[in-house]
């Protein structure tokens, strides 16, 4: 694998600004300038997306764009959010609204050059328990029935050359070690070799180490996320980068701290990153939620550029 190129994500300046920075042209300018080597596109709100740029010519200006900037696309998040009420949730049999969405995104990520594409699971982690539809389907329904929707989106994504990355964190539905495990493997089990998770190093401390938002039990793992990391090699598709003090936020989910504010050990997880198999070598940085997220960029892309060369300047 050669050196890692290092991106951010454009949501971490819509979410939680005093100033959102809506013009997508201004954050490029501003990440040529820090000389971040990508950026990850959250297609949703004020930035590119389907709705915004819905001709191919429009697109291929857009993938101009970005590399005008010096940048590459690491990766696209798409607005499924909406998906959650019956007669358009992910859940439904047929899920057809989620996976009629899910095929224009695809040929919006293909056209304007992402290779990677995020999902989640949508319904909050006690839907199966809370929510009167989620009782009526149950928590194992509702597992394959998340299964089958991605093992359709799989192979959709497979004909635009794309991988799906599944972001599990605390704030979804299936976000125990176990459930990870057993949910991706439903979905590869299919003959998905371009589905995989989002190993993202704050959500995989969370979920690993702290069991966080988890129904019922708590379950955890000993090595914490370096235990989830080292079995989840082979089964990941993308990486996003941040730091965990172990806490949640106003959002119900991970805490997306700078790096050196939290408990991680990235001298353990970048070596182990490095090894587990990811198809591409992009460290996406993700400061969701992180308020006044422009003036942690420049920090973060000094700090990874020191692991960078300690670990993956090759």
């Amino acid at each position: 694998m050669g050196k890692a190129r290092i991106s951010i994500g454009t949501w971490a300046y819509l979410f939680n600004q005093k100033e959102p920075t809506n013009d997508f042209h201004v954050i490029l300018h501003r990440l040529q300038s820090l000389g971040y080597d990508g950026v990850e596109l959250g297609s949703f709100g004020p930035h590119p997306s389907p709705a915004s740029h819905p001709t191919k010519a429009q697109r291929a200006r857009l993938k101009q764009e970005i590399a005008d900037h010096g940048l590459a696309l690491s990766g696209i998040a798409i607005d499924l959010w909406a998906f959650k009420n019956p007669g358009t949730s992910i859940l439904d049999d047929p899920p057809s609204a989620y996976l009629t969405a899910f095929l224009g995104w695809c040929n919006f990520a293909a056209d304007v050059g992402a290779q990677t594409i995020r999902v989640d699971t949508v319904v909050a982690p006690d839907y199966f328990e809370k929510d009167p539809e989620g009782q009526k389907i149950g928590r194992q329904k509702g597992l394959e029935r998340i299964a089958a929707v991605w093992d359709k989106a799989s192979k959709m994504a497979a004909d635009f050359g794309l991988n799906v990355c599944w972001e599990f964190e605390p704030g979804f539905a299936f976000n125990k070690p176990s459930e990870i495990l057993q949910l991706v493997d439903m979905v590869r089990s299919r003959g998905n070799n371009n589905f995989g998770v989002l190993f993202d190093t704050c959500h995989a401390h969370m979920c690993a180490a702290v069991g966080a938002n988890q129904v019922g039990p708590r379950e955890t793992l000993p090595g914490g996320e370096l235990e989830l990391l080292e079995k989840l090699k082979g089964k990941i598709t993308h990486v996003h980068l941040i730091d965990s003090d172990g806490t949640l936020n106003e959002h119900n989910t991970s805490t997306h701290n700078p790096f050196g504010t939290g408990r991680l050990n990235f001298d353990k997880l970048l070596p182990a990153l490095r090894q587990a198999g990811v198809p591409h070598d992009w460290w996406c940085v993700d400061l969701c939620f992180w308020p006044d997220a422009w003036n942690v960029t420049e920090q973060s892309k000094k700090f990874l550029d020191q692991m960078r060369e300690k670990y993956a300047a090759a």
